[in-house]
């Protein structure tokens, strides 16, 4: 244990006291901070084996689309710890000259300054953090703002998001020839991740795959 980690452990017992811990989802006092408490956490439906190159820590359903809600608009930017967690688990470790290229999901820029964050890129960085591959949060762009996708159909999706997603020039050189993990916080139709990884082959990346923190049975799409 480092000496910051000693005083991380050392004040513990004083910000819980100011500050009791309180589980992520619900808000019911739990045992320490950064955890759901037991009846959200049996909520969680773990998400499916790997199809198709996705994997998902979790099914989408009512306690994963909370925490995500919490995640992107509720101002809890301290879920990506426990959703990159959960997500980690999918991904063996990854580490050395051959590890893989972990990049977002990108935001436009004008939704990136409304938001304040973009919340695919601190679930890349807590992968990154965790051994399971190399971060580059700008090895993808969003050239142009695309509608909410909620709603739409998928040749309607798919028409929004053309010629959307692009690798950029200054990262054509380190895409090229990697194996490549597209991270986003929710799969829903999968037309974003499309265009991902289309921008993304077009650049000859090796192989892309995606992982997400929850997935949408594709019966309910």
């Amino acid at each position: 244990m480092g000496i910051r980690d000693e005083i991380k452990a050392g004040l513990s017992p004083v910000v819980d006291l100011v500050y009791p811990p309180r589980c992520l989802s619900c808000g019911v006092p739990v045992a320490k901070h950064g955890g759901l408490c037991i009846d959200c956490w049996s909520e969680l439906e773990a998400g499916p084996e790997e199809a198709d190159g996705v994997l998902s820590a979790t099914l989408y359903n009512d306690a994963s689309r909370q925490l995500i809600l919490n995640f992107k608009h509720g101002g809890k930017v301290s879920l990506a710890g426990l959703l990159g967690q959960m997500m980690a688990q999918r991904l063996p470790d990854a580490l050395g000259p051959g590890a893989p290229i972990l990049v977002p999901v990108p935001l436009h820029r004008l939704r990136l300054w409304e938001r304040g964050f973009n919340q695919a890129a601190l679930l890349a960085r807590e992968l990154a953090k965790r051994g399971k591959g190399e971060l580059s949060v700008d090895a993808l762009i969003r050239q142009k703002r695309t509608p909410s996708l909620g709603g739409l159909g998928r040749e309607a999706r798919k028409e929004a998001l053309q010629e959307a997603i692009a690798v950029p020039a200054s990262r054509r050189a380190l895409v090229r020839g990697r194996d490549v993990i597209v991270v986003d916080d929710v799969y829903t139709s999968g037309a974003t991740s499309a265009a991902c990884v289309e921008a993304l082959i077009a650049a000859q990346a090796q192989s892309v795959r995606v992982v997400c923190f929850a997935c949408v049975a594709q019966d309910r799409v």
